[in-house]
């Protein structure tokens, strides 16, 4: 079997759950460029291939699918319109399945885009690919079949931060490193104007021990503050010592579709603090299990879940962390592979 995919911006716990599945399949995949607020080193299994769309014009890009013969055409999304010309002539040949992570919302676009797809969308892709309930919602008002839609398309390293968390244990979830930890980028949409300001104003009102630890770059600059700590990107090969020594993990954004994060930290054994506009707080947050939720851009709501981890102890911790870790194993990349071998099979 040979699969495709066309993908915008590629991610190390994409080509994880890849080097999965290229044990069933050849794998060839077309990326973007790499964003420069993201700048990841890859390490790219011998079984894949990796292709850059820029240096190839369009009928080149259009040749290259018909040299590779694909039995699975994988395609990111609808934003990329070569993309969507590449996979038209596949349709009804070849499974080919939109992935998307978009939340319904009602919105008067999305309603649009509903009118649209049946003249569009549904005369391109088979089946669609999601990570969760939220995005299925959307799948299926775009007109996809109930059955032709699969969840789980977002896959964390598993075995990565699995390990993590059993070296975290070890040493009893770096008791006594009371800092939160946010990853991501340096943006207004992330939720940090928010975080900041609620995490400097309990650091004032009620004066504690615990400090935020950031890793990100953006257009943001990131106050001055004896306990707040800012790391710049960090490569995830380089994760692993700040993980060993912070705590609880934060993502404040006010638009996240899904956020691989979350279960990353969840796998690594982190208690959780996530906005309400965090879609994977879906499969990785049960409320006052393994963490707590707040109205996205609400910084009081924000401050009083800061709050309530302060006061919670090192057992309550240390039980939420477990707790975080189960959840996580929810989605792996023998689901996310065997996901392609099903639509393969013709399901």
């Amino acid at each position: 079997m040979k699969v495709v995919f066309l993908y915008t911006e590629l991610a190390e716990y994409f080509l994880k759950s890849c080097e999965t599945l290229a044990k069933h399949a050849d794998i060839h995949i077309i990326r973007w460029p790499v964003n420069k607020e993201a700048p990841f080193n890859f390490n790219v299994n011998n079984n894949i291939k990796l292709y850059t769309k820029s240096e190839f014009t369009f009928p080149q890009l259009k040749a290259l699918i018909q040299n590779l013969q694909p039995d699975v055409l994988v395609c990111s999304g609808w934003v990329d319109k070569e993309y969507l010309k590449i996979c038209r002539p596949y349709f009804k040949k070849i499974p080919t399945v939109l992935t998307c992570d978009t939340h319904w919302t009602g919105s008067l676009k999305q309603y649009l885009a509903v009118l649209l797809s049946r003249f569009s969308l549904m005369h391109i892709f088979s089946h669609a690919w999601v990570p969760g309930e939220i995005q299925r919602e959307y799948a299926l008002k775009l007109g996809f079949k109930a059955n032709r839609i699969h969840n789980g398309f977002y896959c964390c390293d598993l075995t990565a931060f699995n390990t993590i968390y059993d070296k975290r244990k070890k040493v009893n979830f770096a008791a006594g490193a009371k800092r939160f930890l946010y990853i991501g980028r340096y943006y207004d949409f992330k939720g940090l104007p928010e975080l900041w300001a609620a995490f400097e104003e309990l650091q004032h009102e009620e004066p504690n021990e615990w400090e935020l630890w950031c890793l990100g770059i953006g257009t943001l600059k990131g106050p001055q503050h004896k306990k707040l700590k800012h790391f710049g990107f960090v490569q995830p090969k380089d994760l692993e010592p700040i993980l060993m020594e912070t705590s609880v993990f934060i993502l404040p954004s006010r638009f996240e579709p899904w956020g691989v994060v979350v279960q990353e930290m969840a796998a690594a054994g982190f208690p959780l603090i996530v906005s309400t506009a965090v879609g994977a707080a879906e499969k990785f947050l049960e409320k006052e299990r393994n963490g707590f939720q707040f109205q996205s851009e609400n910084k009081h709501e924000l401050k009083a879940q800061l709050k309530k981890i302060i006061h919670l102890n090192e057992n309550q911790l240390i039980a939420m962390s477990e707790h975080s870790h189960v959840l996580a194993q929810e989605i792996n990349p023998e689901c996310w592979a065997n996901t392609v071998l099903t639509i393969y099979n013709g399901n």
